[in-house]
Formats: C-alpha cells, sequence, structure tokens
C-alpha cells in the first residue's frame, strides 16, 4: 500500500470532492440539507475559510475551499464537518468492525479527494465541473433546475448566464474516480 501524503499550502484554493460511504441509491445529503448547512455554518465560524463554489449531492459533494492566509488545515476541517453532520444523524448503518474499533460512524467514506488550484484557468474548469455535476449524473437536465448549487449565486452576480450549458465530461477529466 503506497504512503498517501496530502500537500498543504496556507491560503491556497482547493478543489475537493467528499463521498458518503454508501453511494448506491443513497440521498442522504439532500435529504439532511439543512443538517449538512449547519455543520458547514459551525465550522466555519470556528474555522474560518471561503466557500467559493459547491455542489450537493445525493450521495457526494464537490467544493472550492479558499483558506486563510495563515492556514492550511483542511484536513481537520473535514474531519469536523463530517462528524458534526454525523452527530445529527440517527444511527443504525451497517459498521464494520474496522469502523467499529476506531469508534466512526459509517456515514462517509474516510478519504476525501482534494486538488490545489494552480491558476485561474485551473479554477475555472473545477468552478464549470461543480456547477455541470447534477446534469452529469442525470438528476436535472439544466443547471439552473438544482437546487443544492452555488450556480444559482454565480447567475446572480452575472458570472454565468441561466441557461449556460457547462461541458462535456471529455473536456474536463478531474482525476477523481466517481
Amino acid at each position: 500500500m503506497t504512503d498517501y501524503r496530502r500537500i498543504y499550502t496556507p491560503g491556497a484554493g482547493w478543489f475537493f470532492t467528499v463521498n458518503l460511504l454508501e453511494r448506491q441509491n443513497n440521498p442522504l445529503l439532500i435529504e439532511n440539507i439543512d443538517v449538512l448547512r449547519l455543520a458547514f455554518r459551525e465550522v466555519k465560524e470556528r474555522h474560518p475559510f471561503k466557500i467559493d463554489a459547491v455542489v450537493i449531492l445525493p450521495d457526494h459533494l464537490h467544493c472550492i475551499w479558499t483558506l486563510p492566509k495563515n492556514d492550511s488545515n483542511y484536513s481537520m476541517r473535514w474531519n469536523l464537518l463530517k462528524g458534526k453532520f454525523s452527530r445529527f444523524l440517527a444511527k443504525g448503518e451497517k459498521l464494520s468492525e474496522s469502523r467499529v474499533k476506531r469508534r466512526e460512524r459509517g456515514v462517509w467514506q474516510r478519504r476525501f479527494w482534494e486538488h490545489s488550484l494552480r491558476n485561474e484557468e485551473d479554477y475555472n474548469r473545477h468552478l464549470d465541473y461543480i456547477h455541470w455535476n447534477p446534469v452529469k449524473h442525470g438528476y436535472v437536465s439544466n443547471i439552473i433546475d438544482w437546487p443544492h448549487s452555488s450556480f444559482h449565486k454565480y447567475v446572480k452576480l452575472g458570472l454565468y448566464p441561466e441557461n449556460w450549458g457547462g461541458q462535456t465530461d471529455d473536456e474536463f477529466e478531474t482525476g477523481e474516480s466517481m
């Protein structure tokens, strides 16, 4: 097994993919969207960061964060966020021996995928990918129809037209296994 190491750069911008453990037909995130929003709010209050873009899908989410200039600890933030969300949920999920031993819930995958945003073009490609994702997964035909997305904020700011069509998967590759 390879020793996985993350890169931590203070003040950097990051693209993330975070998945539920059981993804097959699991609408947990959108069924508990208010709990997820509360978890984000509470973590941001104690450990500030900027959410530049986000899309919440039934079983996973994508987002872009910008961390404060003197801070690089996105892993701690994700750990807190996942924990706060999980504590609000009723117990009853299937637990592996490993999760029982570690006293973990079986809600989230342990790891998450991160990508350090290199420049404005990289940032914009990931921004488009986030907003295109509900169409990619077949939840809606038009991006504007997905309610759990920062796309609506970007339309209000005039940065995307309401009928923006996004890009195909052939034009964008994140390296994530989805």
